[in-house]
Parts: C-alpha cells; structure tokens; sequence
C-alpha cells in the first residue's frame, strides 16, 4: 500500500511539473506602466511557451479591471488589456489561470507581479524641443567612450569593437557623452538628438558590417547595454536637463532588427508586411531565390494622386533591407505596443523629443493615430518626422493641420530636405541673376506658406545619412554661409557633430567615412577635441565662430518669433530680415568667389533709419548709410 501512495504521489508530481512546464511567462512588456494617463488603457504583451493557453487573467488589486485577453496566432503570445484608470501607484499581482486537460490537475494559477508607478508630472507639463532650441546631431557609438567601459559584453551575438573598421562597432557609449556634456554647453547647442540607443543584438556578418547604428532594434524596452543600461540613459537625460540641455530619442516604427523575437515567432500571421518569404528563406534573411521585395525608396507614391497600387505597395510594404523585417502598422495591436512604448521611454527617462525615423515608409494613417495620442497626452512634446523628398510641397504635406493632404498627420516638426537639397548645390555654385546659387534657397523659402508652421521645420545641412556638408575638403566659407543662414532663418536648426571642428566625409565608399569617430573621444587617441588644446589653429577658428553665433541665438525672440523678410539675391547677394519690436537682424551672404556690394539703399524696407549695426560674426561695426563692400563668400550677421 505504501509503494502504490509513493507511486501515486510521483505520478502527480510529474503531472504538475508537465502542467507547469507547458505555460512559461518569461517576460512581460511593458515592463512597467504609469497610472494617471488620459488613456487608461494599458496592453501587456506576455512572452512565454504556451502562454496563449492561459484561460483567464484575474487581479484583485484596487482600481484595476482585465478587459480583455487576446490570443495571438503564435502560442507564445497572449495580450491582457486592463483598465487602469482608478488605480494608485504600486504592486499589484496578476493571476494567469491555466486550465489543465489532464483529469489529475484541474488547473494552475501562475502569479506574476506588476508594478504601477507614479508619473513624475503631468504631460502638459513636459516641454518639447522648439525652434528656440539648437538640436545636435551625435552617434552615441562614434562620440566618446566613456570610464569602465566593457568591450565585450557577455551574451550579446557575436561583435567585436574594431576602430579600424569604418562598419563594425567602435566603443562609444551613454557615459562618454555623459562626460562631455559641458562641451556642448560650450558650443553653445541647446538639445541633442541621439541615433537610436535600443539594443540591436545582431551579429557582425561576414562582410564586416554591424548594427552599431542602432537602426534594427530587437529590444524595444532595453538600451543596447554596449552604449550602457536603462539607468545610464536616465542618468545621461537627468544630468542633461541639469545643464540645460534636451535629449531627443531617434525611434522607428517602420521596422525593426531581424533578430527581434517578433521575426521568426510573429505574434499574428499580419504582424510583419510579406511575411512568407522568411519561409522561403528559411528563416533567414537571404532573400536571393525568394519573393522578397524591397521598398523602392521612392517615398512620392504616398502623397501622389495618381499613384498606381504597385508603387505605394513596394514604398509602404516593402522590407528596408532583408535584415529589418518591415513592420505592419495596421495590426492594432502593434500599433498600440508602438504607441505605449513611445509613452513609456518619456516617462521613464524623460526626453524631450522623439526622431522617428523613415516616417512615410510606414502606414499613414497608423501613424497619425500615434501622434494624435501623443499630442493628447504630452501637448506641448514635440516629434519630427523623417520625410525625405527634397521638395517643399512634399515636405508641407506631412505637418500638422496641412490644407495639402486629406488626413491630418498630426506630425508638429518635418524635416527640410529642401533646405539641405539647395544649400548643398549653392556650395558649388555661383550665385547669378536667376536661379543658381544661393537663389535657390530663395526660391525655396517662396513655398514656407505651404507649411501650417515654418517655424516647425528643421532644417538642416548635413547628417548621418548624407555626404558631409564639407565633402572631403575643407572650404569654410561656405560652411560659415550654410550655418549662418540655418541659425538665423525661421527654422528649427539641427547640426552634426563634429561640424565645429570640421570633420569632412562623403559616402562614396562607405557610410562609416561620414560617422568617423570624434577625435579624443577614445583611449589612445592622439589629441583631443574636445579641448581648446586639442583643436588644430583651424578647427578652434571655427568652434569659437559657431560657438559665437550659437550663444548669440539663445533666447533671441528676434530670430526665434521675428517676422521674416528675404530679398532676391542682387548682384550675388542675399539678405534674410528677421524683425521684431524695433530690432533687426540681417543676414547678409556674398554667394560668389568675387567681391560683392550690398546696396543698402535696396534694402531701406527693412533698414529704415539705423545708422550702424554690429557684426555679430566678428564684432565690427558697419555704416548703413552707405553700401557694403563684402569680400568673396563672405558672411554677416548684422544686428541694429
């Protein structure tokens, strides 16, 4: 009798531990959630081996109801919805029933605790960047490595931190920007954009390329822990704020890293657009010999009316590259993880902005759902959005409240590709009676009343995905003339690093050459730049220049609020007015290799009856009573 009770006994056990091994919750996402949002409806996506089984989940804690619970296509996913609108902060515990088909076990209750925290303010208190704001454009990667840095992180797939190599990763990280954030108080910029910082756990392959970009995310809750840890991002974004500097967050809807989970265990059969190729290619991300198909880059068929159903399919749906499987937006429950986990990254370290990356590649209208929530929530938060065609009306149409496109995209701040477009080909031009040179920028800003709000536009000349604005020389007085006329039109201006110390770079060969590291940002480099010592004679030239202008910018409302004026470019010169309250400032740019005149008397509009203005440049005073003789590509800031 008693063997047959031990028998009975280890029977059962093995039953429990087979009931308890067919349902694993190995993570839940978000990993926590705030209480006193306006909408109080918070998705948990539970991770988990046959975690779709769970019959019902239940919680007894104060304020908080289950809605509902949604089972995926995929056994290792299950969505609870709960309401939370009643609830204070604190632990609360879930219960996940599993409901058991052997007659022996009736069923098994998993717990799993879930904290709900206190927001630190209220979302209409969380200011945006603006265009009073000068956004600084950095690669946490290829910016400065900080103390105690590891460069081989346990766990990760295979990597290796190699400078040499302009594709693989070199060892920048969150505490070496950290370290310098009194540089950038000294230069003078006001918030900084950093490209993704979310893990992007993909090996190097074969040809020597890696994620050290951050553009393939596989953990939308977790820092890259090569750049560092979710407490070294909020240490970074708290010790900014100190300083008087924002923090902008690069995101990306349209895709995603192809090791995320979410690529070879799709939550729903729709969760990725064109999804059975990765059949095709087993599981990998070789597409030769399969029905993969790549976007067009062609971003025009999303706005134009006559587009055929073929183009907006390979713009819209197609994949990035193979190894970023392309997100469908038009899931709801996607779109709703996306949606939470923008709120939740302000929350948690509060930035002060969000970059969202290839913005038209993803579905319009799921997008716009996004930033209405997020306007609703946090109204005075700003985003801008990717959108790179090179034409204004494009550009235009993507803003908030457009009269150019049929649905509101919500989207406060586009980026000016226009801007970027025509000061790049006026480098190389001579500014004529027509439309070279700098006409083109003239005939540019003709089409700001497109925009609902010129002063949402960031503009910039340069960036991580484009050749340097100095190209693979070193001309500055075209790049003074570039950064004169960004800092001082009715934009919001973005500058990359290393612009300051004129670090040059195309992409002709690759994209590392124009996300070269900055020098004395790493152990072992031969000077340091971020040092008045380090800089060559040139580079500190042009740090003290910009650093003038910069400073100089802050908390102006005349270049911030004042109504502006341009004239037609005369005689190779163009002037940009910026007026306000009795003050003015010119910008006033010579676009030819030869000696130029600024007749004032052309410009007695804006002029009036100043007698003299101050070169904000150099310091030097001018007579505005008589003309200006102006020195080939010469650049002023006049201000009276």
């Amino acid at each position: 009798m008693k063997k047959k009770l031990l028998l009975l006994t280890a029977f059962m056990a093995l039953m429990l531990t087979m009931s308890a091994a067919k349902v694993k919750i190995n993570r839940i996402e978000p990993t926590d959630w705030y209480v006193g949002m306006k909408n109080p409806t918070v998705q948990l996506m539970v991770y988990g081996k046959g975690i779709r089984d769970v019959q019902s989940v239940t919680t007894d804690y104060a304020g908080v109801t289950v809605d509902s619970i949604v089972r995926l296509d995929s056994p290792n996913y299950l969505l609870v919805y709960l309401n939370v609108r009643d609830a204070q902060p604190g632990t609360m515990t879930l219960e996940f029933i599993v409901k058991s088909e052997k007659l022996i076990v009736k069923s098994e209750k998993l717990k799993v605790k879930y904290v709900l925290k206190a927001r630190e303010m209220s979302g209409d208190k969380r200011q945006g960047f603006t265009n009073a704001d000068v956004l600084y454009m950095l690669m946490p990667d290829r910016f400065a490595q900080g103390a105690g840095h590891n460069p081989q992180v346990a766990g990760m797939r295979p990597y290796k931190e190699d400078r040499t190599q302009p594709s693989l990763r070199h060892g920048g990280d969150l505490n070496g920007i950290r370290e310098h954030l009194d540089y950038f108080c000294d230069l003078g910029v006001t918030a900084l954009w950093l490209t993704p910082v979310l893990e992007n756990d993909s090996p190097d392959d074969e040809r020597g390329f890696s994620t050290y970009h951050g553009y393939a995310t596989t953990n939308y809750y977790r820092v890259d822990p090569r750049f560092g840890t979710n407490d070294d991002y909020r240490r970074l974004v708290d010790e900014a704020h100190r300083k008087g500097l924002k923090v902008v967050m690069d995101m990306i809807f349209n895709h995603s890293g192809f090791e995320h989970p979410w690529t070879l265990d799709p939550p729903a059969k729709d969760w990725l657009n064109l999804p059975e190729w990765l059949k095709e290619s087993k599981g990998t991300s070789k597409a030769e010999g399969t029905s993969f198909l790549q976007t067009s880059y062609k971003l025009t068929p999303v706005v134009d009316p006559y587009a055929s159903q073929v183009d907006r399919r390979e713009t819209v749906e197609g994949w990035f590259v193979p190894t970023m499987p392309d997100l469908n937006q038009h899931n709801p429950h996607l779109m709703r993880y996306l949606i939470q986990n923008s709120k939740w990254w302000i929350e948690t370290v509060g930035i002060d902005g969000i970059r969202m990356d290839t913005y038209p590649y993803a579905y319009a209208d799921a997008m716009a759902q996004w930033m209405k929530e997020l306007d609703e929530e946090y109204p005075n938060f700003n985003t801008v959005g990717e959108t790179w065609v090179t034409e204004p009306a494009y550009t235009a149409a993507w803003q908030k409240d457009s009269k150019l496109s049929d649905h509101n995209s919500y989207l406060k701040t586009v980026m000016d590709f226009a801007f970027y477009d025509r000061i790049n080909r006026a480098a190389t031009e001579e500014t004529d009676g027509w439309f070279a040179g700098l006409n083109l920028l003239y005939n540019s800003f003709v089409y700001d009343y497109l925009y609902p709000n010129p002063s949402s536009v960031m503009a910039f000349i340069d960036n991580h995905d484009t050749d340097r604005f100095l190209k693979n020389g070193h001309d500055t007085l075209m790049l003074k003339q570039a950064l004169a006329l960004l800092l001082t039109v009715r934009r919001i201006p973005q500058l990359y690093y290393g612009t300051e110390i004129l670090m040059n770079g195309t992409k002709e060969v690759t994209d590392g050459n124009v996300r070269r590291d900055f020098p004395g940002g790493f152990p072992g480099d031969s000077r340091n730049a971020f040092t008045r010592e380090g800089r060559t004679r040139q580079e500190q030239q042009m740090f003290q220049w910009l650093s003038r202008l910069l400073h100089w910018r802050q908390g102006n409302k005349v270049i911030t609020q004042g109504r502006q004026t341009q004239f037609i470019p005369y005689g190779g010169v163009y002037v940009v007015a910026r007026r306000l309250e009795g003050r003015t400032v010119l910008t006033v740019l010579n676009g030819t290799t030869k000696a130029a005149t600024m007749e004032v008397a052309r410009y007695k509009e804006v002029v009036g009856e100043a007698a003299r203005a101050r070169d904000v440049l150099t310091g030097r005073y001018y007579d505005l009573k008589s003309n200006i003789e102006m020195k080939p590509r010469q650049s002023l800031v006049l201000e009276f």
